[in-house]
């Protein structure tokens, strides 16, 4: 029997045993992640070089850019290096990181995609009043609000599930560390004190669920007394990339949360876990694919020398 203040590393589940699986995995993980460092790299420094992105709406799709690099950072290059060597071990202070990192992001990101909500709900339904209620030092404060409350969040579950004693084994079903393997491997019944904030959690998660929800009711709502075609055409294009990215958001909570050992599969829950990785990948493609003006500003950072990008700009807006 051992503890957690004896135990110095995790054995993290492989995906596989074969060697060539293994390296399909690796390059597989190196594809997802590339994809996301390109796609919300462009994000993030289109939006900071073009002054004319420099509003609310913009201003949170580069902080939801930051979070699903951070995001994805943490547990990717992990695995990534684990099925190139052939090796699950993740030492303790690496474990922890992985926990109070993945947490941190997910959580802020749930508060952001609700502030996001609000401020489609503002910009639709109280257009004249946006520049007050959605002005420079307010966005500021929502953002800082998300990030700051992913943080606490982060730090009570991390510090709690960590103080746990840990006598089961220290092999984490799962290809990061996350808190609900790490609470399978504790062997005091102070995890109760867990299970309440879960249960806290999940109520924080449903009321941020049902403002997301209430807030697009009112914008439907809103868009439907629009007499033109146009006018709909426009409120709906700007909100369907946030209601796809919330659509993703929670699918990929739901197929990654704990599930009763009689539909528990392993193999199951590993390969949901790996698609929630597809979302931190292509929320940047959803928010560019029909927003003229980012994919604008995105052709002008990028250097390219075998194309005119004043011209594709050009043909763009006509």
């Amino acid at each position: 029997m051992s503890n957690s203040s004896s135990m110095t590393d995790f054995l993290l589940l492989a995906f596989t045993d074969t060697r060539e699986l293994q390296l399909l995995h690796f390059w597989l993980f190196l594809g997802i992640y590339l994809t996301a460092l390109l796609g919300n790299g462009l994000i993030i420094t289109a939006i900071a070089c073009d002054h004319r992105l420099h509003t609310p709406r913009y201003f949170f799709l580069l902080n939801l850019s930051l979070l699903d690099l951070g995001s994805i950072s943490t547990t990717v290059p992990k695995a990534m290096a684990n099925s190139l060597w052939d090796t699950g071990a993740i030492s303790y202070a690496g474990c922890a990181a992985q926990l109070f990192l993945f947490v941190f992001f997910i959580s802020a990101e749930l508060h952001l995609l609700t502030v996001m909500a609000y401020d489609r709900y503002v910009a639709i339904c109280k257009p004249l009043h946006y520049g007050t209620l959605l002005g420079s030092t307010a966005c500021v404060h929502m953002a800082a609000a998300s990030w700051a409350s992913g943080f606490l969040y982060a730090l009570l579950h991390t510090a709690n599930t960590l103080s746990l004693p840990l006598c089961q084994d220290n092999a984490v079903d799962q290809f990061f560390c996350e808190i609900p393997q790490i609470l399978k491997l504790s062997c005091s019944h102070s995890y109760l004190r867990e299970v309440g904030l879960v249960m806290f959690s999940a109520f924080q998660f449903l009321g941020c669920f049902i403002f997301i929800v209430l807030s697009y009711v009112e914008i439907f709502r809103a868009v439907l007394r629009i007499p033109s075609e146009q006018g709909w055409h426009k409120a709906f294009s700007t909100c369907l990339p946030h209601l796809v990215v919330i659509s993703l958001f929670f699918s990929t909570i739901h197929v990654c949360s704990p599930k009763p050992p009689s539909i528990f599969s392993p193999s199951l829950h590993l390969g949901g876990c790996v698609y929630s990785m597809v979302p931190l990948a292509v929320n940047a493609l959803m928010y560019s694919m029909r927003n003229l003006q980012l994919k604008g500003a995105i052709l002008k950072v990028i250097p390219w020398k075998c194309f005119n990008s004043d011209k594709i700009i050009t043909s763009l807006h006509r």
